[in-house]
């Protein structure tokens, strides 16, 4: 939809964005979303926990939200404040580094005889 605009209707939408930006008013039709539930495969639809929100939202709210997202993402990582061990929800990383550091300092431990303790949380069902 989007990419198929104008230049002069792309630029109008930039000022928008620009004048929420620089006004922090956010449009009221933008915070109001369509919530449907989808039920995860193969669990008991009669559960309600069972069920993924799937929040309906403004396309151009949407992009607003991807550039704001890729301007903090820039900021955070070129300025390092993120913690070198945070691997989820960062491009190209994944959770799995997490572990293959794991498996690594357990075989330098053990290599070198000496004790290594972990402590792991499970976090899934914690809201």
């Amino acid at each position: 939809m989007i990419t198929h605009l104008s230049e002069s209707s792309l630029i109008n939408i930039l000022r928008l964005f620009n004048r929420i930006w620089r006004e922090h008013r956010f449009p009221i039709s933008w915070r109001r979303a369509l919530i449907i539930p989808i039920a995860k495969p193969g669990k008991d639809p009669q559960d309600p926990i069972n069920y993924r929100p799937i929040a309906l939202t403004s396309c151009l709210c949407k992009i607003l939200e991807r550039m704001v997202n890729a301007r903090l993402v820039y900021i955070l990582e070129t300025n390092k404040w993120l913690s070198p061990f945070q691997s989820g929800f960062r491009r190209g990383r994944s959770t799995l580094d997490n572990i293959l550091r794991l498996e690594t300092t357990i075989r330098e431990a053990f290599v070198s005889k000496k004790h290594l303790i972990s402590i792991m949380f499970d976090m899934e069902k914690s809201l």
